[in-house]
């Protein structure tokens, strides 16, 4: 498996709010043997992954995927950060990013994980370790705690300008599994659960989730977009009767789909991921991914799905990098790529031995550089 698919999905026509468009995704038939549930957390974070790391964010609620067959447990909602709460918020710590349910020692069908944070912790812990081999232009530091500590920032969904609005008036569709979200035609997220019933209760959850920096600007600064709006012409007087206007509109409908999928979920559905899977849930695979790092000028996603036998995406949440964040990730696999040799990564990408140097700095990894032996080899370079 290399890229997302939404094999029985379909599209429903966009709805707007200002600069936020919100693309229903519905399902003829929903799943019935994966149900997905909500723990309410609302305070920071803390997993230890082991090998002297930890994870540590704001996590507001963590899932549970139950494919025990019941459906009897139903999602709870909360979870919010107001005048009222105090302002030391208490941290929670948790055993695993996943972990299976244990009741009276034996282990139950439900495994709780914590939603986009499986995803985000994968791409902190891309090349977390450094440099595999100690060339001199790296730092004491570098050698001995590789990344750490490694952080990235993100937005909480309610101080998305626009979102919280688009989200409370936004109208659910008989049979919604899930959505895309595009704030100022910018895809922002993807979000799919398995059943008509968990995305109801689990929808206002994405006022909560995490957003790259690049969707909060996006949000900020863009204009209102185009509502969709659907012009039926009838210059050759086909439609005579309801059931012609019904037909013309389903085409209308169809349209808007091959749009949707052909150019604004271009760049999300027709990437190659690396997946990882996190855990194997009877018949149900848990995965998370990376994108490809391509410094193209195209979105980039990483994320985290659930798969059944057949390759179907029963979950999914996706959480759109910054254009920083892509070099960040471009940078680390060159330099993992080239053993970690500043010369022979700058030769395989083209550039100067300088203008590597300058761009770990610009991506925040300048600490890790020795900079007493790299201004030592710049000064070999030019007189040389």
């Amino acid at each position: 498996m290399t890229r997302i698919d939404l094999t029985g999905l379909e599209v429903r026509p966009a709805q707007v709010w200002g600069g936020v468009r919100l693309v229903p995704l519905v399902r003829a038939e929903p799943v019935e043997g994966l149900r997905l549930h909500r723990e309410v957390y609302g305070a920071g974070g803390s997993v230890d992954l082991g090998d002297r790391t930890t994870y540590t964010s704001y996590i507001p609620h963590g899932f549970v995927a139950d494919w025990s067959g019941d459906g009897a447990e139903s999602a709870t909602y909360g979870t919010r950060l107001g005048d009222d709460e105090p302002r030391a918020v208490p941290v929670r710590r948790h055993h695993r990013l996943a972990k299976r349910g244990h009741r009276n020692g034996r282990a139950e069908k439900r495994l709780r994980f914590l939603p986009l944070h499986l995803a985000l912790e994968g791409y902190l812990a891309l090349h977390f370790g450094g440099p595999s081999v100690v060339w001199d232009e790296w730092s004491q530091q570098a050698v001995r705690r590789g990344l750490s500590p490694r952080a990235e920032a993100a937005y909480a969904g309610w101080s998305v300008p626009g979102l919280a609005e688009a989200l409370r008036i936004f109208e659910i569709h008989p049979g919604q599994c899930g959505l895309m979200l595009y704030v100022a035609d910018a895809l922002a997220a993807a979000f799919v659960v398995p059943h008509p019933d968990d995305y109801r209760v689990l929808h206002p959850t994405l006022v909560e989730d995490l957003y790259g920096e690049l969707v909060h600007q996006y949000a900020f600064y863009g204009a209102p977009v185009p509502e969709f709006t659907a012009r039926i012409r009838d210059e050759a007087g086909s439609v005579r009767t309801v059931a012609d206007l019904r037909a013309a509109a389903r085409a209308q409908e169809r349209s808007w789909a091959e749009a949707h999928d052909g150019l604004m979920a271009r760049d999300l559905l027709g990437t190659s991921y690396a997946f990882e899977r996190v855990y194997r849930m009877d018949s149900y695979d848990l995965y998370r991914f990376l994108p490809p790092f391509q410094r193209a000028g195209q979105e980039q996603h990483i994320g985290e799905l659930i798969t059944d036998r057949k390759g179907r995406t029963l979950y999914l949440k996706t959480f759109r990098l910054s254009e920083n964040q892509i070099r960040r990730g471009h940078l680390l696999h060159r330099l993992a790529a080239g053993d970690w040799h500043l010369g022979r990564t700058a030769e395989a990408l083209g550039t100067t031995y300088a203008e590597l140097v300058r761009r770990v700095e610009a991506a925040g990894l300048g600490s890790l550089l020795n900079a007493h032996v790299v201004a030592q080899r710049l000064r070999e370079k030019q007189e040389g």
